[in-house]
């Protein structure tokens, strides 16, 4: 697995404010031989050792030359028992559709499949030169009204792609309704004592596992599509060398699903933005200060700040990040008209979302601090409200219609970071 993070800021002036790109000291190669043997059928040659680095995620990753010169970027994903990788193949899957669907020059783009291994689980794509990934441009302030608009319009392209054979229909994993009542103890084991807490939040709200089930039910009956269904912001990444063209990666969770839910996920990243960047030093989500520059708080984040700042400190948050969720609900519709019912499914979807990312961010505490709880209280109020909230977010649609079927609850505020600053 990838260790040891190593943020490097890179300016190339020196009075350009210096560039978070976060990369890992990857797995030895030498631990997962089908990698090399991989590339070598392809005609690749093997991956520079001394060269290659990682980037975040679950997966085993490598990134970098191969002794023939190409910039490739190599992953692996899990086998089952059984030999299967449903993971493998759902991305593949997409490759699939892309390629017979996707004109030249469509809004979504991805990297460039050279060549999979089904029985290892690797997959080889064409390394974007110079990639950022969307977390890092977000942390810099870069991901602008102009990216996120580019990001709307390749989400709705992938929605826009109609029904597909060979596209898995199995129901995404998350939320996951079992856990909504207890987890499993393999969970348990696996989680740090602040994830757990984390859990305790959703599970002993029973409104919010009551919303929760009810936009699973409600999934059921709606218009699917094909889905992303695991949409954050380091599933993008942005060329730095030529035009800078906007890619959508990690199609492991691919599949017919409700649209809905990369909406919603794109809207909750930047809510899950604007909560963390509360507390950061400058008002913003930049790197340094405690998180060490991650972008995310340390673990004394938030203490000694009263009520009243928190509320104030998160209008202003709030405020300089709805733009962003407008261009990228712009952009998408530039590109798709969807059922009248999803922005209030949307707005459902970031709510979850929110708890969500919490729940993974918090893997490394002990303890949730003020943050994260601030945090579970926004997902709650657009979780309990999603109507109100789709409003908020911009979430509109241009002629006025109401959606066929409602996560309606009774009338709440609309939400603002002051609704959820002292959750629980």
């Amino acid at each position: 697995m990838t260790t040891a993070v190593n943020t490097i800021a890179v300016s190339t002036t020196a009075t350009e404010q210096p560039r978070t790109r976060q990369r890992y000291r990857p797995t030895e190669l030498e631990t997962v031989p089908a990698v090399n043997a991989l590339l070598e059928r392809l005609g690749l040659g093997r991956l520079d050792a001394e060269a290659v680095t990682a980037f975040g995620g679950r997966n085993d990753n490598w990134a970098g030359p191969t002794t023939t010169g190409e910039q490739v970027f190599v992953k692996t994903v899990a086998l089952l028992p059984d030999g299967d990788c449903p993971e493998l193949g759902r991305a593949l899957s997409f490759e699939e559709l892309a390629s017979r669907r996707l004109p030249q020059g469509s809004p979504l783009r991805s990297p460039a499949l050279l060549g999979a291994d089904r029985a290892a689980g690797v997959t080889v794509h064409r390394l974007v030169p110079g990639a950022r990934s969307g977390a890092e441009l977000a942390l810099d302030g870069e991901f602008d009204d102009e990216l996120c608009r580019a990001a709307g319009r390749a989400v709705g392209t992938l929605h826009g792609l109609g029904p597909a054979e060979d596209v898995d229909t199995g129901e995404a994993p998350l939320p996951p309704l079992a856990w909504l009542k207890a987890l499993p103890w393999s969970a348990v084991q696996e989680r740090s004592m602040a994830q757990i807490a984390a859990w305790q939040l959703v599970q002993d709200d029973t409104e919010v596992v009551a919303a929760l089930h009810r936009l699973r039910d409600l999934e059921k009956t709606v218009p699917h599509g094909p889905t992303h269904c695991d949409l954050r912001f380091d599933q993008f990444i942005r060329a730095e060398e030529g035009a800078g063209d906007l890619y959508l990666c990690d199609w492991e969770e691919f599949r017919l699903a409700d649209p809905a839910r990369d909406v919603g996920a794109f809207a909750g990243e930047w809510l899950f933005h604007a909560a963390y960047s509360v507390f950061a030093p400058t008002g913003e989500g930049g790197g340094g200060g405690d998180g060490g520059g991650t972008g995310q708080p340390g673990p004394a984040a938030g203490f000694g700040l009263t009520h009243e700042e928190i509320v104030a400190r998160g209008s202003a948050s709030l405020r300089r990040h709805l733009p962003r969720i407008g261009a990228f609900w712009r952009g998408y519709l530039e590109c798709r008209t969807p059922d009248a019912g999803l922005p209030e499914r949307a707005a459902a979807y970031a709510g979850w979302h929110m708890f969500d990312r919490l729940i993974a961010t918090a893997e490394a505490h002990a303890t949730l601090n003020p943050v994260a709880r601030a945090a579970a209280g926004i997902g709650r109020t657009v979780l309990l409200d999603p109507a109100a909230a789709a409003r908020t977010l911009g979430l509109t649609l241009p002629a006025s219609s109401l959606p066929q079927q409602s996560l309606k609850t009774p009338s709440r505020p609309a939400p603002s970071l002051s609704n959820g600053s002292s959750h629980r």
